[in-house]
């Protein structure tokens, strides 16, 4: 009976110990507090009270860098905020290198976007978001390289401006719509005219095309009953009449 009550013990002892580690995540076995090793994907035995172990999960995470106050190289006080995607490359580093993995990148993101935002002029903040991107995210890589922890992708989503830089920038945005706006009218007006003193040429060329010009154009205006029709006589009538009274005399 002792016998038998003993190797229940043991057996139980070994079932309680038993764990399984999924296919995307890695453990972290300590054996008397001392790193013994990674634990792989399936069934692992962990010794109670001589072992323990910490799960690492090696799948990309996301994190939501808060709104930062941030003050631009040209002393524009802006709030900024981002996402960032990062995944464990090594799990015994993330656990032995550093405390709360996912918390220190966390900080280490917010400071860096501080740091780097402020060496941008605003315009360049609004119009380069992907130089940002990519100097913060090779920045906390790079800072996170003896964590175990590489840094995929990290994006600014929101640029918060003061309310009356805003409105400068949406009068100056404005402004240059109606600029372009003018140059497009000026320009279309250009050609338009180059097309007349063309065509007027071409007309002038042949005898008798700019009267019938005249009248097609005369037949266009009358289709409308309630428009008003002024007729203008052409040169080339006016020419007829002087060669007229020239051979009457």
């Amino acid at each position: 009976m002792i016998i038998q009550g003993v190797v229940i013990v043991i057996v139980l002892y070994f079932l309680v110990g038993l764990r399984i580690v999924k296919e995307y995540e890695r453990g972290v076995k300590f054996s008397l507090g001392k790193y013994t090793g990674l634990m792989k994907p399936g069934l692992r035995l962990v010794l109670p009270v001589l072992q323990s172990w910490e799960r690492v999960d090696l799948r990309v995470r996301t994190i939501d860098v808060p709104s930062q106050d941030c003050i631009s190289k040209d002393n524009i006080p802006i709030k900024v905020n981002a996402v960032l995607y990062y995944k464990v490359g090594d799990a015994s580093k993330a656990i032995l290198e550093v405390e709360y993995y996912n918390f220190a990148v966390s900080q280490l993101s917010q400071t860096t976007m501080r740091n780097i935002v402020g060496e941008f002029d605003l315009d360049d903040i609004l119009s380069q978001r992907d130089v940002l991107n990519k100097k913060i995210k090779d920045i906390v890589d790079k800072d996170t390289d003896s964590w175990g922890i590489k840094v995929t992708q990290i994006e600014l989503k929101d640029i918060e401006l003061p309310e009356n830089m805003r409105r400068s920038i949406a009068r100056v945005a404005e402004a240059d719509r109606e600029r372009k706006a003018t140059i497009l009218k000026a320009e279309g007006e250009t050609i338009a005219s180059k097309n007349i003193a063309k065509a007027a040429a071409d007309l002038a060329k042949v005898e008798g095309a700019l009267h019938l010009r005249t009248l097609q154009t005369l037949n266009d205006i009358s289709s409308e009953p309630s428009t008003k029709i002024i007729i203008g006589l052409p040169m080339e009538v006016l020419r007829a009449f002087e060669k007229f009274g020239d051979k009457k005399k």
